[in-house]
């Protein structure tokens, strides 16, 4: 199977517009990014899909490859399925642009989820980490996953899942990391489709593909680093550059 990421890249984030343009260390957020996902050798070639061209001469002056986005998109799903309509591929990872520090062993484990016979079941494959703590569970910016025995989706909400009704019993609890890996038709598919119900209740581009009766598999994994959403994430992203920097 032929195996490429792209990198959506918005420049007018909401709550920390330019943000993929601050400087990391001697690189950009996006720059670092994209770096660090080719650096993997996992795909056959990587791109970055932006609607600006700031962050388009930033990936391309230094050698990297990367597509204009025409037209505007509700989702980033949608933006991935334009770039992706004329490539020749069959699995599409999807890595935010603003996670700098993502691990070559998580992606390797979304890419897995698509080998043998389970794998051919599988539409979309993401990550998701173990929470406990009780403001993490609450915080409706936390995503949450519930998944079947197969490690199945069976529902995102930024609502605590599954309810814990009895007072003795503390279920586990996992968060949604936003991650995806596709297989090109599945993507394809999802461009097509109506928002329904719980995607607009939720605002949770996932639950289109669920509630279309498409199969989510969910990997756990332990960290995939520092994601930047704020200029506060921003600071930490360079202290964890600092330590990585002296190892």
């Amino acid at each position: 199977m032929k195996k490429i990421a792209v990198i959506p890249a918005r420049y007018a984030a909401t709550r920390f517009p330019s943000k993929l343009m601050q400087q990391l260390g001697d690189k950009t957020v996006i720059r670092m990014t994209y770096e660090n996902v080719a650096a993997t050798n996992l795909f056959d070639d990587v791109f970055v899909v932006t609607d600006s061209d700031l962050i388009f001469d930033e990936i391309v002056s230094h050698n990297g490859k990367a597509i204009m986005s025409i037209k505007d998109h509700e989702t980033g799903s949608d933006r991935i399925a334009e770039a992706i309509e004329n490539i020749e591929c069959d699995i599409i990872l999807n890595v935010q642009g603003d996670e700098p520090f993502v691990n070559e062993k998580a992606l390797a484990d979304i890419l897995s989820s698509f080998d043998g016979e389970l794998g051919k079941t599988v539409d979309v494959a993401t990550l998701k980490e173990s929470i406990t703590k009780e403001e993490d569970i609450n915080n409706p910016n936390f995503v949450k996953v519930v998944t079947d025995i197969n490690d199945f989706a069976l529902y995102f909400s930024r609502s605590a899942i599954p309810f814990a009704r009895e007072t003795n019993f503390t279920p586990n609890y996992f968060r949604h990391l936003g991650i995806y890996a596709f297989r090109k038709e599945a993507l394809l598919k999802f461009s097509t489709l109506e928002m329904r119900q719980n995607e607009r209740a939720e605002k949770l581009e996932q639950l289109r593909y669920l509630e279309y009766g498409m199969k989510i598999k969910v990997i756990e994994t332990e960290s995939i680093g520092v994601g930047i959403d704020t200029p506060e994430d921003l600071e930490r992203a360079k202290k964890y550059l600092s330590t990585i920097v002296k190892k």
